[in-house]
């Protein structure tokens, strides 16, 4: 078993990553719990994989086990859902002792902790992240939240999990595209973080070293999140490519998922810098070769325009500003302040 450790402001917490892990996740959960009620929120795509498995590992206990499945889909990443899942939390008499358990991709993850941080101003939540995306990135950290008509994200709510679990074989029934989804967020590592990740990532069997790899991007966000939990400064990094991707993902109608949506982000936004000399020459160019390999297309068929208009709402901006993320060469990067009203020209 790999095991890191959070030390974030507001929480420490572990992340425990082993392959079957989520046949015995009870025997782990149960040592972060007071109250004697757990509810299992998950998709309508992964409750048929692992909800029976999970609520299997709570037979010998003295737990009382509940679920509620949402349908799965960006386009359900709503207050509605979240709605629907304090509904289920107060008729089977939930209270602030007591434990979410969020089993399923970065929907999931942000959507069931938005929901526990705000139902009783605070319920323990647990992560058991099921898809690589949600496995090196979104699970850990304490990003939750949903989105509204008008960009990604935009309500939420900074809420740490009381425990990560990851169970690298929860990776073998996802489709081609959605592994690759997850590597565009691995790679976002290499690119900001550590050259060596992104020369592996070019140079080894990627499915053959999943855990090595897993356990990498998350040494990282743990550091970074160490350091800077509600994203007043390092943090912002971890959006290197999120910018644009985010403008990209909306104007698809969520049609491209997040990881090639932020694939793209990168390479547009390095494309850019790289001409303005802020980014070594270069560097696209390797980003787009490392995207090819693990399947991800860097294409963008959405006007620049389109793009910087819709990046206006970001969070990432402070009044008139937007706070960009930028290479100076891979493995390096720093924060790069513009007008919101000059994006346009600098993607151009």
């Amino acid at each position: 078993m790999k095991k890191l450790t959070v030390n974030a402001q507001s929480a420490t917490y572990d992340i425990l990553i082993e392959k079957g892990i989520l046949k015995n996740c009870a025997q782990y959960i149960t040592e972060h719990l007071c109250g004697k009620k757990v509810m299992i929120i998950t998709d309508s795509n992964v409750a048929p994989l692992y909800l029976q498995t999970v609520k299997s590992a709570f037979e010998n206990t003295d737990y009382s086990v509940f679920t509620h499945i949402f349908p799965a889909g960006e386009q359900n990443k709503n207050l509605s859902t979240v709605e629907k899942i304090y509904d289920s939390l107060s008729e089977n008499d939930f209270t602030r002792k007591d434990c979410v358990l969020a089993l399923g991709g970065g929907v999931c993850g942000d959507i069931a902790g938005f929901a526990s941080a705000t139902y009783m101003r605070g319920i323990d939540f647990i992560q058991i992240p099921t898809t690589l995306l949600s496995q090196v990135d979104s699970s850990v950290g304490g990003k939750t939240g949903v989105d509204t008509r008008f960009g990604k994200n935009l309500v939420g709510a900074f809420y740490q999990p009381k425990l990560v679990l990851i169970d690298p074989d929860t990776l073998d029934t996802l489709t081609k595209h959605y592994f690759a989804d997850g590597m565009g967020e691995v790679i976002k590592y290499g690119c900001i973080k550590s050259v060596e990740l992104f020369d592996m990532l070019n140079n080894v069997d990627i499915k053959e070293n999943i855990e090595d790899i897993i356990l990498e991007c998350l040494k990282i966000k743990r550091d970074v999140v160490n350091e800077d939990e509600r994203e007043s400064g390092i943090r912002m990094i971890l959006n290197f490519g999120h910018t644009a991707g985010h403008s990209i993902e909306k104007l698809s109608d969520f049609s491209l998922s997040h990881g090639e949506s932020v694939a793209k982000g990168m390479v547009l936004i390095t494309k850019a810098s790289e001409k303005l000399g802020l980014t070594k020459a270069g560097s696209a160019l390797k980003i787009i070769e490392l995207c090819k390999k693990c399947n991800l297309n860097t294409d963008v068929n959405f006007s620049i325009d389109d793009i910087a208009q819709s990046a206006k709402n970001d969070k990432k901006g402070s009044g008139e500003k937007l706070n960009i993320v930028l290479l100076k060469e891979l493995g390096e990067c720093f924060i790069h302040t513009i007008y919101k009203n000059d994006f346009a020209q600098f993607l151009k």
